[in-house]
């Protein structure tokens, strides 16, 4: 694993510099480890025989790697080592109602990783990728859960792809034309914000009476996600 901490600025490359709205691009590594952070689902974007393929597929992030997983059967993850890949994250935080359909739009978080990941190999690496991603995604059921044996293990693959190369968006505030010819329509015009929350744990049915959830889990009952 590479320990040197990436440049607090993201670089500008053919792929990731902002040509359309650029005002809503942002440069700063803190937005992306922002947008990584609040979520642990993304879009792997990869070419598979000469076809696109998106595949969704949980990640989790150390600031410096973009860990992800999947059986060694999955085509697009046994592909990706192989060719440039595109991995998209985004959160979508409410609609914006213009008084023109035109002008409608979306308030949304966004992150596009480019680059070429590499297959982890080495055993270490290989179950702490494990542990960013199951982490990420639930904090504090790595040393709860019965962790990956070494079947399982041989049964995954893990990828990582570096952070160096990325593309920030974010929109927010409301529609644009309050200031234009549609103004005087009388329409109403705003934000219909959209929020996530985690509901209240539910116990496998098959689970034995007694055994209650855990505080890193039950205590995530409504509380807001991503």
């Amino acid at each position: 694993m590479n320990d040197h901490a990436l440049p607090a600025t993201l670089p500008e490359t053919e792929r990731t510099r902002h040509r359309r709205l650029r005002e809503q691009g942002s440069l700063d590594r803190a937005e992306l480890d922002a947008i990584l952070g609040a979520g642990f689902v993304c879009h792997l974007g990869v070419l598979v025989d000469g076809q696109p393929m998106v595949v969704p597929t949980v990640y989790g992030s150390d600031g410096r790697t973009l860990y992800f997983h999947g059986s060694v059967a999955s085509r697009s993850l046994v592909a990706s080592p192989e060719a440039t890949v595109c991995v998209t994250v985004t959160h979508v935080d409410g609609l914006v109602l213009a008084r023109s359909v035109f002008e409608h739009g979306v308030n949304y978080r966004s992150a596009m990783i480019y680059g070429v990941p590499r297959a982890v190999t080495d055993p270490d690496e290989k179950l702490a990728g494990l542990r960013c991603l199951t982490e990420q995604a639930a904090p504090g059921q790595w040393d709860y859960a019965r962790q990956p044996s070494r079947k399982e293990m041989a049964a995954t693959v893990v990828l990582a792809l570096s952070l160096a190369e990325a593309s920030v968006k974010i929109r927010t505030g409301g529609p644009d034309d309050g200031e234009g010819p549609d103004a005087a329509l009388g329409i109403w015009a705003g934000i219909l914000p959209l929020t996530a929350s985690w509901g209240a744990p539910e116990a496998d049915p098959l689970l034995p009476t007694g055994i209650a959830p855990p505080p890193h889990i039950s205590n995530r009952a409504h509380t807001r996600a991503g």
